[in-house]
């Protein structure tokens, strides 16, 4: 026939055309990302609230920071000073910074002028409320051997605000610089820290840099353990270049050996090395899956790949619809063909196709960006397993003639007698109660469990490490921060001082350690005002600095001084040496007005962040996580909805063979096998998660091919069954091993899944026809 020779040379011309297109696209390396974090849906916020989150985040996708140790301080410092070069050189990082690298002059000037708007809160409250107390520290500090390195000289600084101010520069740290070096140490019992600082070049989440900067690293720590030390390092890049290498290893696992057990189950089955070409389909279906992703999103995430892998169990069951149907072709069909064999099947593999879509393309309905990408590979890659399926194949296995291995065969047989002898004593009735008991028990011990940690794989070394920088450093940025927005920039500061008022009282209460505001680098006007009325009252109180001998002269000249001198507006003090730490956390002007952010350090508890903003004007809480956390419970009533508008749409294309009353069961087994399996979860302690409803939808859609295998009974029951029980076996081979991926919210997926087509296996014969099972019956 015409279609015989036109549709292998059509097929083949459009694996032509998808090679070129996937080898055009692959040009400049793979088009992989590795953001985990960019499938998760966007914020609820405005454009100044992205902006805001897009600024934070920076910083820790692109941020290194490494501790070397070593017990001898000066060992420390040339470590660290050879590294630092060695890095500067690598021209791997847009900056490398492992010494202070202001100029001393120009901080102090910029400290001397300003120290009095850099008082911490605290300060100024002293100075203002209790001015006795804060001259008697200042005295008992002048004596002080350990008070710490000062910026300014003491006759500059005899009423001790410049120190105060120093220390408010970076609050919480233990980091000092060393005044010979200028390398930036922390000390502890047997140990001196020298910290660096880098920057990558590119995003954390590019491909080929991440695994270079983590080699680099074990490199660097080689290097340093060789002389004796000990290093920790933190940082963005290493948890992508960590997530990177997990993902190809799962995608190697999950897609090889699904592909290695597919392969050995052909051999198992059909006895001839010649299926073995049957295999295609399954390399069509990741082809196409990939440069549909490519050609619609620019690129592939790797998380999209690990559950990609998984469509191997599934592309392989429609090679299996025309081998395990020709079985029943060799028993005496003389006439048989494998274009014949293929027109056979085509409607049953149709369907599948058909239900299979409607599952997967469902997923695209979510709010997931993940689940959207999972969806379009899944489709484009089913399509393309169908058409290599019915274009190439019955070219290519011209002539092969077929027939099931006799242990297999003979197994199927021995499983329908024992339930044919079963259901005989019982009835179908009894079994279905039994079964709806067991759903109930499981469903009652069942609980939810929403969590983005569920989205991201741990990493025990790399967390480890960044605890204990945390605790050297003092310094353990979170997530969560403020976004202020005001008119003006003073507006602004008095908005973020009084914040800081409330986030001083969480310091003290052990709910945070530590914040940045930008009112601690700039005191608004009001306050100011305030303290320069305070300073005017200090002479009452300087007794205890005249009694150490300071001259009156030298006094009353530091405080005409601070009360001359005028404060550098917010925009100067950003560009001051000193204001580095504090520009990330202006957003500048807008057309409302102007906009800044308050980042924390050493959150313990982000339920207690709301109440912090209440009453405070233009003042709002950005907390990503647990806006996330709520996505997912609420998505939860969203994927049961589409779970039921899948079954509904897999329903009425079914009952276009098979009629009302067949498509009714063919679809209610899969979905009694869906409840069976959320019933094991429950029985098995495991938590009902956004992923695994996700997978659920799935299983109607995977699982009723099964029960159209049953349904149409081609070659009789126990061949049928046969080849339902290959489909099932290549399924669970590709989403069993989901199950062993580091990444919770893949393997709950994946067990989800797996629980759900093996009730699917188990329930399919149920699906059969009257006129079958009393065939069956007779025959045995």
């Amino acid at each position: 026939m015409l279609s015989e020779r036109w549709l292998p040379r059509g097929f083949l011309l459009l694996l032509a055309a998808l090679l070129t297109l996937a080898a055009w696209q692959w040009r400049n390396g793979p088009p992989v990302a590795a953001d985990m974090l960019a499938l998760l849906p966007a914020g609820s916020g405005d454009t100044l609230v992205q902006q805001a989150e897009q600024r934070m985040q920076e910083p820790l996708n692109r941020d290194l920071l490494l501790l070397i140790g070593h017990p001898q301080r000066e060992q420390a410092i040339a470590l660290v000073q050879q590294i630092g070069e060695q890095w500067r050189g690598s021209g791997r990082f847009a900056q490398v910074q492992w010494s202070v690298d202001s100029d001393l002059a120009a901080l102090r000037d910029y400290l001397r002028s300003n120290r009095l708007a850099l008082l911490t809160t605290a300060d100024r409250q002293l100075l203002l409320e209790q001015p006795q107390q804060l001259i008697e520290q200042r005295a008992a500090q002048l004596f002080d051997t350990f008070a710490g390195f000062s910026l300014l000289p003491i006759e500059q600084d005899w009423l001790g605000l410049g120190v105060r101010a120093q220390q408010a520069l970076n609050p919480g740290s233990r980091i000092q610089a060393d005044l010979s070096s200028g390398a930036l140490l922390l000390e502890e019992p047997g140990m001196t820290w020298t910290l660096l600082r880098a920057s990558a070049q590119g995003s954390a989440f590019d491909m080929q840099e991440p695994p270079l900067i983590a080699a680099q690293v074990a490199a660097t720590r080689a290097q340093v353990e060789t002389a004796g030390g000990k290093l920790l390092a933190a940082g963005g890049v290493l948890y992508a270049a960590a997530g990177q290498a997990k993902a190809t290893r799962e995608i190697s696992l999950i897609g090889g050996g699904a592909t290695l057990g597919t392969l050995l189950l052909l051999l198992l089955a059909f006895r001839r090395v010649r299926v073995l070409v049957s295999l295609l389909p399954i390399g069509m279906a990741l082809l196409a899956g990939c440069t549909a992703c490519v050609l619609v999103f620019g690129q592939i995430n790797a998380l999209t790949l690990v559950l990609g892998a998984s469509l191997v169990g599934v592309a392989a069951d429609y090679p299996q619809h025309y081998l395990s149907k020709s079985w029943s072709n060799v028993e005496g069909a003389d006439g048989w063909t494998s274009w014949g064999a293929m027109r056979a099947t085509l409607p049953g593999l149709s369907l599948s196709l058909g239900t299979n879509l409607i599952g997967y393309l469902a997923l695209a309905f979510t709010p997931f960006p993940a689940l959207t990408q999972v969806a379009l590979f899944s489709a484009a890659g089913l399509i393309a397993a169908y058409l290599c399926s019915i274009c190439l194949l019955p070219a290519w296995l011209r002539g092969l003639r077929l027939s099931p291995s006799p242990q297999l065969l003979s197994l199927s047989q021995r499983l329908l007698a024992e339930r044919a002898r079963l259901l005989s004593k019982t009835g179908s009735a009894p079994l279905l109660v039994l079964l709806l008991l067991f759903c109930a028990g499981g469903l009652w011990q069942l609980h939810t469990q929403n969590d983005l940690r569920q989205w991201l794989g741990k990493e025990p070394e790399l967390l480890a490490e960044a605890q204990r920088i945390a605790e050297l450093t003092g310094q353990q940025p979170t997530s969560q921060f403020f976004l202020v927005r005001a008119a003006n920039p003073q507006q602004l500061l008095e908005r973020q001082a009084a914040l800081s008022q409330r986030l001083d009282q969480a310091v003290q209460n052990g709910q945070l350690r530590d914040y940045r505001a930008l009112s601690q680098l700039v005191a608004p006007d009001s306050q100011l005002q305030q303290l320069h009325a305070a300073l005017a009252r200090l002479p009452e109180h300087w007794q205890a600095l005249l009694d150490l001998g300071i001259p009156p002269v030298a006094l009353h000249s530091e405080l005409l001084e601070l009360q001359q001198n005028h404060p550098a507006s917010l925009e100067q003090a950003l560009a001051s040496p000193l204001g580095e730490a504090w520009r990330p956390l202006w957003l500048g002007s807008n057309a409302e007005g102007v906009a800044g952010l308050v980042s924390l350090q050493g959150l313990s508890d982000s339920s207690q962040l709301k109440s912090l903003v209440e009453g405070l004007p233009g003042v709002q809480l950005v907390d990503r996580i647990s806006e996330l956390n709520a996505l997912f419970s609420a998505t939860q009533l969203s994927a049961a909805e589409l779970k039921l508008l899948s079954s509904i749409a897999i329903l009425l294309l079914l009952c276009l063979p098979f009629g009302l009353g067949g498509a009714l069961r063919v679809v209610c087994l899969p979905l009694l096998a869906a409840l069976t399996a959320l019933a094991c979860l429950g029985w098995l302690g495991q938590p009902l998660t956004l992923f695994s409803l996700f997978g659920l939808l799935l299983i109607t859609a995977i699982g009723v091919d099964y029960a159209i295998l049953m349904r149409e009974n081609i070659g009789g029951p126990a061949v049928s069954l046969l080849g339902t029980l290959l489909s099932a076996l290549t399924s669970w081979l590709s989403f069993g091993l989901l199950l062993i991926s580091d990444t919770p919210a893949i393997a709950n997926f994946g067990l989800a899944i797996s629980l759900g087509l093996l009730f699917c296996f188990l329930l399919a014969p149920w699906a059969g026809t009257q006129h079958a099972r009393q065939n069956q019956a007779q025959t045995l």
